[in-house]
């Protein structure tokens, strides 16, 4: 690694301690956000955003991650160190406190970070507290400092071990499988897109990916920073023109924006601040589309686009088909949340505003081409709405109060608690007669479909609302769509995909799954959409019989009980149970399964409906090739 130096004073003095450690490890959410997979990561990103830290303070260039074979992960940099002296308050060396004291750390000092992603001065001791095993080594003034420690207790006082010609910092731990229970095994992709990420955002930064496990590698390196970035969210798509980017620094906040419009209909607009993605936007987020809003409508307006007596384009009309990232670095951002979901720093919205509405008028009035492109664009989503509008309203006209009324086909359940209350989306000709009978009517509610639905992912809204079977899904739920959803409307917080084991199920629940992550997204947010798991065979021994969920079960009893395969029988229709057989193996909360719908990476699942859900042939049959080996239970 190249060595990074630094002329700063740097010491024991700089650390400053809050409070102790022990809340860690008895609520580990409250400082992770979770204790499954996401969470298990979430200790990577603590360790590897610090390293990143030093990169946009100019002290670190190169940041490697290492996946070990003993399922430990290894974070290097080649930024400052870590100071080993003893520290004045804890009397512990400054090492030692932060790796064992929450919020201790330089970042609560002055003057040693102007931005950071890493507010609240929780990253190694959270990281420490939920491992096994934590090991330290610290290069500095020509000397290599160890210190581990075992469930978060010293094993090890700090001590020098080594010579070196090198300074960095570098973490190697071992998750604790009694906090993650789950699993703690790290998803090489998991971290490969987290690791591209922070590599477009920080321009000038070289990050390694080494996985021990199965000798994968990789590296990431981009000059242009969140244009390259937009680049390669487009790359598949059919754009209307180049890359709109701008960097410039408003009351400092430096601001940070690339964009780029194709000829979709959804749109990937994504913020980070600090290098922190914010999923749930906040004022940088908010007021970059105002901006962009009050300025296609100013420069409509001054070219006689748009008339005075027409309405102003809103603001889903110019975001459709965007693509866009928004970085900005501010001083000591306040969030929400503990995980950074959110911002809520008020002096961004008018660093956001002012730059990007000042650069964004000058690109459209030097580039009278482009622009004329992107109002065309634009002019066509708001048609698309206003007849989405007039549809909802003939709708709602035909059927006097059809939109306030539940669809006739629907088995509502009793209960009027939506926590307690499920609904169970199932094709009409296969599980609806046995689901209606064999359900829990006090909880469970079982909504049939005719087919298959729209295709959303190539529908504008107007064909959406005219299509009869997502109309009686968002009547049944409750939470009307696009301007009058609300979710504090939803009227099950269980939603159930329940089709076939077959070819045709899971084109059903392909697209059932295609309009909630598009349309309904935050019903999969909050963890409400499920997808039921019939069981794949019933296995028969004289007067013994089970059901089997997936072929390693299966290979197991028939081995076990020695059954012979005429008296196998494979489910491919839930209509091949009787009520009581599905209320037994699918419905019944004490002995079914399901699995939860999850998003924990929504550039990746973007990318994947696109594949799937469009019409383009050759990366639909990429993607089905290169997951082939994977494919169990498939009928021909």
């Amino acid at each position: 690694m190249t060595n990074i130096t630094t002329t700063e004073s740097y010491w024991a003095d700089s650390i400053q301690v809050l409070e102790g450690l022990e809340p860690v490890r008895k609520r580990p959410w409250m400082y992770i956000g979770s204790t499954d997979e996401r969470g298990l990561h979430h200790l990577v990103w603590e360790i590897v955003d610090n390293s990143i830290d030093e990169a946009m303070a100019g002290h670190c260039d190169t940041i490697k991650i290492t996946l070990g074979a003993d399922g430990s992960c290894l974070v290097e940099d080649n930024g400052r160190w870590i100071p080993v002296e003893k520290h004045a308050k804890t009397g512990k060396s400054t090492l030692e406190t932060i790796l064992t004291v929450l919020h201790a750390g330089w970042k609560f000092g002055w003057g040693w970070y102007k931005v950071s992603g890493w507010l609240h001065g929780v990253w190694a001791s959270v990281v420490n507290a939920l491992s096994t095993k934590l090991e330290a080594w610290v290069h500095r003034e020509g000397k290599i400092y160890y210190q581990s420690f075992g469930l978060w207790q010293v094993e090890w006082d700090v001590e020098v071990v080594w010579k070196t010609k090198k300074t960095g910092t570098i973490i190697k731990f071992y998750p604790d499988d009694s906090i993650f229970k789950i699993t703690t095994t790290f998803d090489y992709k998991t971290i490969k897109n987290r690791l591209r990420q922070q590599a477009y955002l920080t321009k000038g930064i070289t990050l390694y990916l080494d996985d021990e496990r199965n000798g994968e590698n990789y590296k990431y390196y981009f000059e242009w920073g969140v244009k390259s970035y937009v680049n390669f969210l487009n790359k598949k798509e059919s754009t209307i023109w180049d890359v709109f980017y701008v960097e410039k620094e408003a009351k400092d906040v430096l601001v940070e924006i690339s964009m780029q419009y194709n000829r979709e209909f959804s749109n990937n607009i994504i913020s980070f601040v600090n290098n922190i993605h914010t999923p749930e936007g906040g004022s940088h987020m908010t007021w970059f589309r105002m901006a962009l809003t009050r300025t296609i409508n100013k420069y409509a307006r001054a070219k006689q686009i748009l008339k005075e007596k027409d309405q102003n384009l809103t603001n889903d009309d110019v975001i459709e088909g965007l693509t866009c990232v928004i970085s900005i670095k501010i001083v000591d951002p306040q969030f929400e949340w503990q995980t950074k979901g959110k911002l809520g720093s008020p002096e961004a919205k008018w660093a956001v505003d002012s730059v990007f509405a000042e650069k964004f008028m000058e690109f459209l009035e030097e580039d009278p081409v482009t622009a004329k492109k992107v109002i065309e664009k634009v002019f066509l989503a708001a048609k698309a709405r206003l007849a989405a509008r007039a549809a909802r309203d003939t709708v709602i006209r035909k059927g006097a109060l059809e939109w306030m009324t539940l669809p006739g086909k629907l088995a509502d359940c009793s209960s009027r608690d939506p926590i307690k209350s499920e609904l169970y989306i199932v094709e009409w000709d296969s599980a609806w007669g046995s689901a209606k009978q064999g359900r829990d009517r006090e909880h469970q509610a079982i909504l049939p479909l005719k087919g298959k639905i729209l295709n959303t992912e190539q529908a504008r809204i107007d064909k959406i609302f005219w299509n009869q079977e997502i109309k009686n899904m968002i009547i049944a739920l409750g939470t009307s769509i696009w301007e009058t959803f609300d979710i504090s409307k939803l009227r099950y917080h269980r939603i159930i995909i329940m089709t076939d084991a077959d070819v045709d199920g899971a084109h059903i629940r392909t697209l059932l799954l295609t309009f909630f992550f598009r349309y309904l997204k935050e019903v999969v947010d909050l963890g409400y959409l499920y997808i039921a798991q019939p069981p794949l065979y019933k296995l028969t021994k004289g007067k013994k019989s089970w059901y089997v969920y997936d072929e390693e079960q299966k290979e197991k009893l028939i081995t076990e009980y020695d059954i012979t395969w005429e008296n196998i029988q494979r489910y491919k229709g839930l209509w091949e149970m009787n009520p009581e057989q599905l209320w037994e193996t699918t419905m019944d909360p004490d002995g079914r399964k399901m699995y939860k719908v999850t998003v924990n990476d929504a550039q990746q699942a973007d990318e994947i409906f696109k594949i799937l859900m469009w019409p383009d042939v050759p990366p639909r049959r990429r993607f089905i090739q290169s997951r082939a080996k994977d494919v169990q239970n498939l009928d021909i």
